[in-house]
């Protein structure tokens, strides 16, 4: 397939794999009272799709392997069209169940598309990878910023979150019509194995860092919004200032991949990048407000160009796309679970104390971990298969 085509095939699909997550945010509030939900419920509804993230994307390899790469993509879209219309509901049963379905669905599809970009595009999979992280930013951007205004103009929460189905209506035809879906082969039980991945200080390192940077993105995925509104600002305000930062992070999201070529390895770019996501995101926690639209940009430039080094390092540190594939589903699902305590921990604080100087604390330690994780993940070494399909680190 040209290049040109599957890049855009990729964006399309990628473009579906944020709106879930970052539409309920700027809604919370009024889906909290709407439905007369706790703060710990809330917090429950913006945790539950990460979990999940983290529960399914271990099962992407297997699906794989039974389905075909492309037909468990194409299910994965699905499950998730179908989940975005079925949240899409006053109940709260369906609510927390579609939720949850999208975590799911986004948790398998977010696994193989690094599998598959290293496999279409091997040489150049770190510049396609800074693409698909531009489009993923982009559809988070675009949730942020719309879902208020969606709401406003349609005179419900319930149809804001709905629209965001469409996009897969769009996404699905076009991945299922370029994408050829064969039937996987018959493999040796040698090449069905998933390769043991746990015992490599390197692999734990990079899911650590992505469950660390990842924290942090849900975080702001959930709770920034609602946030800023505890310091007085308003619904549609704290949607914008939410979406100005996810559309600021489509620069460095493209770039990172980039500057992470540049020098010997990658760690001045990661923890540049771990610095303008502290300044941005504790500057808007107990930072001037007058300063706010500047700290919400270098939250963006911090977290975008963040979450795109660390879906690099999936393809960097691995010698195939059968590695590539392993490490993505074990950097996304022990990642994604361990994001998942970091929106848990905030609606936790927040049933406690609403000083939100101790909900930056807890940024900051976070902020911490990742940047010492991310000097180890930075440097230049890889994963590679052996002879008798044991694992393991070697330089360059």
């Amino acid at each position: 397939m040209p290049a040109s085509l599957f890049l855009l095939i990729l964006i399309l699909v990628a473009l579906n794999l944020r709106p879930a997550l970052s539409s309920l945010a700027p809604l919370l509030d009024r889906i909290t009272q709407d439905l007369g939900l706790s703060t710990l419920a809330a917090g429950l509804l913006t945790t539950l799709p990460v979990v999940c993230l983290g529960l399914f994307a271990p099962l992407a390899p297997r699906l794989a392997r039974r389905l075909g790469v492309e037909r468990t993509l194409s299910l994965a879209l699905v499950t998730l069209g179908t989940a975005l219309w079925l949240r899409a509901s006053d109940m709260a049963l369906l609510l927390y169940l579609g939720t949850l379905l999208c975590g799911g669905s986004i948790g398998v599809a977010g696994t193989l598309l690094p599998a598959i970009v290293k496999r279409e595009h091997p040489e150049r999979a770190d510049l396609f990878t800074g693409v698909y992280t531009m489009a993923l930013c982009l559809g988070a951007a675009l949730a942020a910023g719309l879902s208020v205004p969606l709401a406003n103009l349609l005179d419900s929460w319930q149809a804001s979150l709905a629209c965001w189905a469409l996009l897969v209506v769009i996404a699905l035809p076009a991945w299922r019509l370029s994408m050829p879906h064969p039937w996987p082969e018959k493999m040796t039980s040698q090449q069905q194995a998933t390769p043991r991945l746990w015992h490599l200080p390197l692999a734990r390192q990079v899911t650590f860092f992505m469950g660390c940077q990842s924290s942090l993105a849900y975080i702001v995925f959930g709770w920034l919004p609602f946030l800023l509104q505890q310091r007085g600002l308003s619904d549609i305000e704290s949607g914008w200032l939410m979406a100005a930062s996810v559309m600021a992070q489509v620069l460095t999201a493209l770039l990172a991949p980039v500057i992470g070529r540049m020098g010997r390895d990658q760690r001045p770019a990661i923890l540049l990048l771990l610095s303008c996501t502290a300044i941005g995101l504790l500057g808007l926690m107990i930072g001037p407000l007058s300063l706010r639209w500047l700290f919400a940009v270098l939250l963006g430039f911090g977290q975008g160009g963040s979450f795109s080094m660390a879906l690099t390092l999936l393809v960097l540190r691995t010698s195939d796309a059968r590695l590539a594939g392993a490490l993505s589903g074990m950097a996304q699902g022990t990642g994604y679970m361990l994001a998942a305590l970091g929106p848990l921990a905030v609606g936790i604080l927040l049933e406690i104390t609403a000083d939100l100087r101790v909900i930056a604390s807890l940024f900051a330690l976070i902020l911490l971990s990742a940047a010492m994780l991310g000097f180890q993940v930075g440097r230049r070494r890889r994963i590679c298969l052996r002879e008798d399909g044991s694992t393991e680190v070697v330089d360059g």
